[in-house]
């Protein structure tokens, strides 16, 4: 990997000390873990689609710097630098980050350098990492390879985080921890559904014959009226079947009854919903015909975004003031996010009246007293 060199030195170069080398590599520690999480996103719908909202109401944010030109520099490189091998800018950077924060706990990235300067922002993928203690308040990474693992020695360029971790622990704790034991219970339960379909939907038949005593063998005439049967319910036009005897025909399972889903499939919902911190209506559930987010859950919404808001915050900055020292300049600069509005614009006007006026009344009431006293 490259260094921290100096601004002389240019190199066309671009590499990545967080990338494996190639080929089949030793499972990491909490590797089933992760795997089990990912897999979770593939076959619960709704966990994805949460993620996904989560990563979309994170917002924007601008860079503030004491030097006009120098923020101005500042806001084209985080607008253009190169991410991964088909991204621009540090949103995108920023989202797959935070999506590996809140699936797997934790999140590991890396500034490239390129001539001196931050060439591209780079996702590491945690299944090719390891992640160790390195004293009491540090981290190392080492990439996993066929050969062993090879530690990362330019930890300047490292961005690592970890989201809600236990004390002592450098490992986060993902968002979908306690949810596994819920979405198998939810997956057999459409599971038994589909099964059910398609047992009722694709009707079976009983065919019954009752031997009258022509000739021919019982077991001849089973046969051929079976063949008969089949080639009837395979062809695709309308055909008759056409059999000699006491023949009866019964669809197998017409009483049968599918079981009531709705009452459970909605409690195992509520415990994946009440995990994931949205409310219901954002992910297309429609409990209630009347159903709107309230102030409360817009508070609560909006303090879990700043939460993630506050992981996110030392990341941009240490992009931010490495490449404004790599340019030279001086690395103070502060991280503005935009505010988050979950509220109607209607809302929003109707507490800025009331406010105004609360003033108004509270200076008029002022002025009244100073009078009284004057007097």
């Amino acid at each position: 990997m490259l260094g921290f060199r100096r601004r002389e030195e240019r190199s066309a170069a671009v590499s990545v000390q967080t990338r494996p080398a190639g080929g089949p590599a030793p499972l990491p520690a909490g590797a089933g873990e992760r795997e089990l999480y990912r897999v979770l996103r593939q076959s619960v719908p709704i966990i994805d689609a949460a993620i996904y909202k989560l990563r979309r109401l994170i917002g924007d944010f601008k860079v503030s710097c004491p030097d006009p030109g120098a923020q101005e520099r500042l806001q084209r490189f985080l607008d253009g630098i190169q991410v991964n091998a088909g991204g621009t800018g540090i949103n995108e950077f920023l989202g797959i980050y935070m999506e590996e924060l809140i699936t797997y706990g934790n999140a590991v990235g890396e500034m490239v350098l390129s001539g001196g300067q931050i060439g591209a922002l780079y996702n590491a993928g945690l299944r090719d990492l390891e992640l160790a203690e390195d004293g009491a308040l540090g981290v190392k990474v080492s990439v996993l390879e066929p050969g062993g693992k090879r530690e990362c020695g330019c930890k300047e360029l490292l961005l690592i985080s970890a989201l809600n971790p236990e004390a002592g622990s450098l490992w986060g704790v993902s968002l979908l921890r306690g949810l596994p034991f819920v979405s198998t219970v939810l997956l057999q339960i459409y599971q038994t559904l589909g099964t059910n379909w398609e047992r009722m939907g694709n009707v079976r038949f009983a065919v019954t014959c009752k031997p009258d005593g022509a000739p021919g063998s019982a077991a001849e005439r089973a046969r051929q009226m079976a063949g008969e049967w089949r080639n009837a319910m395979a062809s695709r036009e309308p055909r008759d079947f056409v059999a000699v005897g006491d023949v009866s025909i019964k669809a197998i399972g017409p009483d049968n009854q599918l079981m009531e889903s709705e009452v459970p499939v909605r409690q195992m919902l509520e415990q994946i919903v009440a995990k994931l911190g949205l409310p219901p209506f954002l992910l297309g559930l429609s409990w209630s015909s009347t159903e709107r987010m309230s102030s409360q859950q817009a508070d609560v919404l909006t303090s879990e975004l700043e939460a993630y808001r506050r992981v996110l915050t030392p990341v941009v900055l240490k992009v931010c003031r490495t490449w404004l020292m790599l340019e030279g300049l001086s690395q103070e600069c502060e991280v503005v996010w935009e505010e988050i509005t979950m509220q109607d614009e209607v809302d929003h006007a109707n507490a800025r009246y009331y406010t105004a006026r609360a003033r108004k009344l509270e200076r008029e009431l002022e002025l009244s007293e100073q009078e009284g006293d004057a007097l």
